[in-house]
């Protein structure tokens, strides 16, 4: 009888987690729904495409991730600082 008892017990804490699981989920996607939604809209009021592809060409139009180092710079002395 315990050993009964003690897989049920297992089992229904399994259940009541995969669920809880399963809620956590759905919340996420929910929200991860919401927040492209208000992407898109904001994107077509401002006038620009909404999408990976229009994203990637305005990144790439960019100089480069700090604008104001000098392109021709390739090489940098490290020293220790003691």
């Amino acid at each position: 009888m315990d050993n009964a008892l003690t897989r049920f017990v297992r089992a229904l804490a399994f259940t009541v987690l995969a669920l809880v699981g399963g809620v956590m989920a759905l919340i996420f996607m929910v929200s991860t729904a919401i927040a492209v939604g208000i992407l898109y809209v904001i994107a077509k009021v401002r006038g620009r495409p909404f999408g990976v592809k229009a994203y990637w060409h305005q990144r790439s139009a960019t100089p480069g991730p700090f604008p104001g180092v000098r392109p021709d710079v390739i090489d940098v002395e490290v020293r220790e600082v003691r």
